[in-house]
């Protein structure tokens, strides 16, 4: 008589499903994660992958957590920081959507604002650094990239606030402000030796096979990125996501200019390793201010921006702006001369507001150049964030 076949139970996981500024994701405490997941490895991607519902065919992650966006197929990994002068390590983790592999080459600046919230609930940050009623100041150890980043949440009655009347485009209901400063943001691991400009120009002339000479501001600050005019690959910078995202073609060529970029800035030294490295650099064109009509119907006059800008992550154009991108636009728009400063009229600046296809988002920075070489001392910007869900996820035993 044959036997059924065993199939294998699943397992809790306690996880919380939260929205940090136009993302959202699932966050874990490091402890709570299964034995062989709480060091990186395969086991680890394997979980994340299941728990998040990849890889999918059919791109649309119905079996797990994700959303079928890059804005939405995001995990997130904090611990207790041992490092002084920190109070939380924050690892992000970018699933790929069809594909099985996780991205650990970056941070998510927009999920970065719910990391504050979640170590303060979570019980990962001393209680003596929590004030009963005012302002948390939280010490993130960004462990993707090695920067700091300081998250300043509202507490009231001795609980993260986080109903409030901040509005933030790209996200349909008010909430709590939630400020974060992006320390010393210039990229020092990867490309040029730690140069914010890895290849010591404000302005390259990238060679891109079938698309021709583009200029690029190629910058590492936040998160790597190629800057390039929307003039030239035949945009006006005030498309919404329909525009590009269901053109094949068009795609194809931001995919080529991004893996084109990546050799350039130095990140991969073949240009097939940019299909491995997906969430980094990111490719962004920006013009000079336009009006236009934002995704949720809401107009954006010229007056109200000092340029347009539009960026792709994870292969599709974004729906509003990713919090690493915002401080490269920011970084970026305090320097005479690069793109980004040119697009908006070229003038000394240390904050800038930019229009992007959910609306508006004003970021600042303050760059100075020391012995000839760029440096940004902080990049700040307000986001805000909320707990969607907490418990447990659950996922098949035999995942990893």
């Amino acid at each position: 008589m044959a036997h059924a076949p065993r199939f294998s139970p699943q397992i809790r996981i306690p996880a919380t499903y939260m929205r940090g500024g136009t993302s959202k994701g699932v966050f874990f405490n490091l402890t709570d994660l299964p034995e062989a997941a709480r060091v990186p490895g395969a086991a680890r991607d394997a979980l994340l992958l299941r728990v998040i519902g990849s890889p999918d065919p059919y791109e649309k992650q119905i079996d797990g957590m994700g959303g079928a966006t890059s804005s939405t197929s995001k995990t997130v990994i904090l611990s207790k920081s041992n490092r002084a002068d920190h109070d939380v390590d924050y690892l992000f983790g970018q699933v790929s959507i069809d594909k099985p592999f996780v991205d650990w080459s970056g941070n998510c600046g927009n999920l970065s604002a719910a990391v504050g919230s979640f170590a303060i609930s979570s019980g990962l940050v001393s209680s003596s650094r929590i004030p009963q009623n005012g302002v948390a100041v939280v010490r993130i150890w960004q462990a993707n990239i090695g920067k700091t980043i300081i998250a300043h949440v509202p507490m009231t009655d001795g609980a993260v606030q986080e109903t409030g009347d901040f509005e933030l485009d790209g996200v349909t209901f008010p909430a709590a402000e939630v400020q974060l400063e992006f320390m010393d943001p210039a990229a020092e691991e990867e490309g040029g030796g730690g140069s914010m400009f890895p290849t010591g120009n404000l302005v390259d002339d990238l060679e891109v096979p079938g698309v021709g000479t583009l200029k690029a501001t190629l910058i590492n600050a936040g998160i790597p990125t190629i800057f390039i005019n929307a003039r030239d690959v035949g945009y006006t910078g005030t498309e919404l996501q329909g525009a590009i995202n269901g053109d094949p073609k068009a795609l194809a060529m931001f995919e080529t200019i991004r893996a084109h970029g990546a050799l350039r800035m130095g990140l991969i030294k073949q240009l097939d390793e940019a299909a491995q490295r997906q969430h980094t650099p990111k490719v962004a064109f920006v013009a000079p201010p336009a009006d236009y009509v934002s995704s949720s119907g809401k107009a954006v006059a010229a007056g109200d921006v000092d340029l347009l800008v539009r960026a792709l992550s994870m292969g599709k154009l974004h729906h509003a702006m990713m919090g690493t991108a915002a401080v490269a636009i920011g970084t970026a728009a305090a320097i005479s001369g690069t793109l980004v400063n040119l697009a908006a009229g070229g003038t000394e600046r240390n904050a800038v507001r930019f229009g992007h296809p959910s609306g508006t988002l004003r970021v600042g920075a303050e760059a100075n150049q020391v012995n000839g070489e760029w440096t940004v001392n902080k990049a700040i910007m307000s986001r805000s964030a909320r707990v969607l869900m907490e418990g447990v996820v659950r996922v098949p035993a035999d995942t990893f």
